[in-house]
């Protein structure tokens, strides 16, 4: 099954990213390229179109939660520079091309991962407006304990020290909830919160975000097995290669596959007692299990 894929929110927040990001020409220029060369390396886009369409799915505005959306896509990026670099995943290649640590060596890579984490929350305190200030506070909430230990750092740390000789569903559970599973789930409530859903609607959408995140992670651990360089955009096998703890080692292929399948239908169930045209919640929950990269 083919999914369209919302491109028409992924150009809005490229053009977004762009005007946002400031140029390479200021000082430090090295900095400012490295941060640009990571950002704009392609991708998806996933996080901030969960957040966008979020936002949507509550009837505001596409530009309104643009600071978060790009916020987000911020962070992430940072996670990828620093995942990339030598004492992490050591990876040389990400998206199809040399990874930051690669062009601009280690110690820059490091501060321009640094930099696009605190532009993040610059960038939601400055420019985001959303009718209230609780609101905005508890997006940096949402941003701050998806990033920190109770989240992506939480979840990397279990990742680096955990390897393949103590394997169990239980620990690649909590690496995948926390190191990517966090960040998708402040997306979508961060887009909700902006959008003034209701509570019982953000408890609603927080589950859906529970189900996908674990499902996007799980197709990751799959397709780095059965991908190629071409679809990955980096060498398949890595993870086998670095003895990470992965969903296909604990359970094997097939029930990696029917799990990751279990947890999209289990989102789009809950969507389903949300009042809303969550059209677009459910297409990117299609998404997730059928994409090749």
């Amino acid at each position: 099954m083919s999914v369209e894929y919302p491109n028409d929110l992924v150009e809005k927040v490229d053009q977004a990213l762009d005007g946002f990001l400031p140029s390479e020409e200021i000082y430090p220029q090295v900095l400012y390229k490295a941060m640009r060369y990571s950002l704009f390396a392609g991708g998806k886009r996933f996080r901030p179109v969960l957040v966008l369409s979020s936002a949507l799915t509550f009837d505001a505005d596409v530009e309104a939660p643009m600071p978060t959306a790009c916020a987000i896509e911020y962070i992430h990026t940072y996670s990828l520079i620093h995942d990339d670099l030598p004492p992490v995943d050591d990876d040389d290649y990400r998206r199809g091309r040399p990874t930051c640590h690669k062009v601009f060596g280690v110690d820059i890579a490091i501060m321009a991962g640094d930099a696009l984490f605190a532009e993040a929350f610059s960038l939601v305190a400055r420019l985001q407006k959303a009718g209230s200030s609780s609101k905005i506070l508890a997006v940096i909430r949402e941003l701050a304990e998806a990033s920190g230990p109770g989240g992506m750092v939480g979840g990397q740390v279990v990742d680096m020290i955990s390897t393949d000789d103590q394997v169990d569903l239980e620990t690649v559970t909590f690496i995948h909830t926390h190191k990517t599973g966090r960040l998708i789930k402040a997306a979508v409530r961060s887009g909700a919160i902006l959008a003034g859903a209701s509570s019982n609607e953000l408890e609603l959408v927080s589950l859906y975000a529970d189900h996908l995140g674990l499902a996007f992670q799980i197709t990751d651990d799959i397709l780095d097995e059965v991908g190629t360089l071409d679809e990955l955009g980096k060498a398949p096998g890595a993870d086998k290669k670095q003895h990470k703890v992965t969903f296909p080692l604990v359970m094997g292929m097939e029930e990696a596959k029917k799990t990751a399948e279990e947890e999209i239908k289990k989102a789009k169930m809950t969507l389903e007692d949300i009042r809303r045209d969550t059209g677009r919640l459910e297409r990117l929950a299609d998404f997730v299990i059928t994409r090749s990269s």
